[in-house]
This record gives structure tokens, sequence and C-alpha cells, in this order.
């Protein structure tokens, strides 16, 4: 983290409290002009006035400085990876997701030693991952979001935030896992078994620890023995025994295992 920015989180409020600054907003805009950063030349009173827009959660106000602060502070000024950070945590309270994931990877790009990246790491993950809205959509803002998250565990392992990506690689683990296992039982309902196999298969290799996996053993199996595929069912069972030892579902689809020869 940056010592220099003095870091400020937005805060959350409850809904009257909203309305209320939101009907003072109202207000007190009617009597003012409309903010243009363009009348701030100097980078150091720009970057004061960015911060108390900022700070006064006048988000609209605040990412147009910050923009422009990106603009105009030389390369090396300490304050540069701040207005990025700032510039995207204006974003993401707009609601604007993917730009505030767009800016966090700048500053990765631009400062890669920056003490902020582990930060920009974490939130461009959480800002992709508000993109990803449901298992069944296009996981392309889920793939981003896992690259985030896991290079921020590999680069970062004792960050604080390393501990909440790892959480939140877990969800993203289910996700796929659940977006796979839908696919596959889809195919399975139309009778393309083949497709139905890769699925299944896809969600037990890449996502053993998911909940899904067991389901996908289980409907994997029925697949197989669909198309008569014999062989792979009874290997397929003795997998499923070994990995969920003692499952009622398991012992129902397989039978018990068989007898270990004495002697």
């Amino acid at each position: 983290m940056n010592p220099l920015l003095g870091r400020f989180y937005p805060t959350r409020m409850s809904g009257y409290s909203k309305l209320v600054v939101a009907v003072l907003i109202a207000g007190s805009a009617a009597c003012r002009p409309a903010f243009n950063p363009k009348n701030y030349p100097s980078p150091d009173k720009l970057y004061a006035v960015a911060m108390a827009e900022y700070r006064a959660e006048r988000w609209d106000n605040a990412a147009k400085a910050f923009e422009q602060l990106t603009l105009n502070l030389p390369a090396r000024d300490a304050r540069l990876p701040g207005a990025f950070f700032y510039l995207a945590q204006a974003h993401s309270q707009r609601g604007e997701h993917l730009l505030a994931a767009t800016t966090y990877n700048r500053l990765i790009d631009a400062f890669p030693q920056d003490t902020l990246v582990d930060d920009a790491l974490y939130l461009s993950g959480r800002a992709y991952q508000r993109e990803w809205r449901k298992p069944q959509l296009d996981a392309q803002y889920g793939q981003s979001a896992l690259a985030a998250y896991t290079s921020l565990v590999a680069s970062y392992p004792e960050s604080a935030f390393a501990v909440r990506a790892r959480t939140e690689l877990k969800k993203l683990d289910e996700w796929f896992a659940e977006k796979d296992y839908d696919t596959g039982y889809m195919y399975m309902k139309r009778k393309a078994f083949d497709s139905a196999i890769i699925y299944f298969k896809d969600v037990i290799r890449l996502h053993p620890n998911a909940a899904k996996s067991r389901d996908a053993y289980l409907r994997l199996l029925e697949a197989y023995r669909a198309i008569k595929y014999t062989e792979d069912a009874r290997e397929l069972c003795d997998a499923m025994r070994k990995a969920y030892p003692g499952d009622r579902e398991t012992t129902r689809a397989c039978g018990p295992a068989p007898a270990t020869p004495s002697g």
C-alpha cells in the first residue's frame, strides 16, 4: 500500500442517507457550474480538488479530475499511481466495472513495482467478477478475474489481498464447474452423449474440489452406460469409490466395491 495516498475507501450509506445526500447534491448542483478539471491548470491544485471531490463522493467530478491528472502528471510523479487508483475507484462507484478494471490494469502495467499493485490486482479481479453475473453467461470476464487473482496470489502471497483473492478463486471455481456441468447436462438431455462426456470430464479434471464434481461423475457414468461404454463405466466407478468413499449416491449408482481376494 502506498503511504503517499492516505488511502480513502468509500463507506456504505443507508438508503435514507443516500436519498438525503442525493437531494442535497441535486439542489446544490443547480447553483454551480459544471465541473471542468481544465479550470485547474496546476497539477497540485487539481490533485487537491480531485481528492476533495472523491471524499465528497462526487464520483463524476472525481473521475474527470483524476483522468485529467493521468494525462497531466509527469511520468515520474509519485502521485500518478494514485491518480490511476482513484480514477478506477470512481469508475467502480459509478458502476463502470469494466472501465474500473481497465484503469487498474493501466496502473499495474505502468507501475509494476508500485505498492498499489496488489490492491489493483485484487480490485480489478472484483471488477471483472461483477461483470460475470451468472455461471450460465459467457465466462470471459470470469477468466479475466481468475487471471487477476492468480497473478496476485503468485506475486504477493503475503498480501492481505491474497487472502481475499483465494476466497474469490474458490467461488470462481464453483461457477466454472457449474457452467461446464450445465453445458454437459444440456447435451445429455439432447442425447449428444459424446459432447456431454467432454464437459463432465472437464468438471472432474479442472474442478475436482467443486460441489458439482460429484454430480459430474454421476452424469458421466449415465452417459457411458447409455452408449454401452462398459469398461469406461467400470473404471469410473472405481474412481468414484476412491473419491467419495461411503457416499450413498455413488454406492447406489455403482454398487458396493468388489471384494478383495484374500491371500
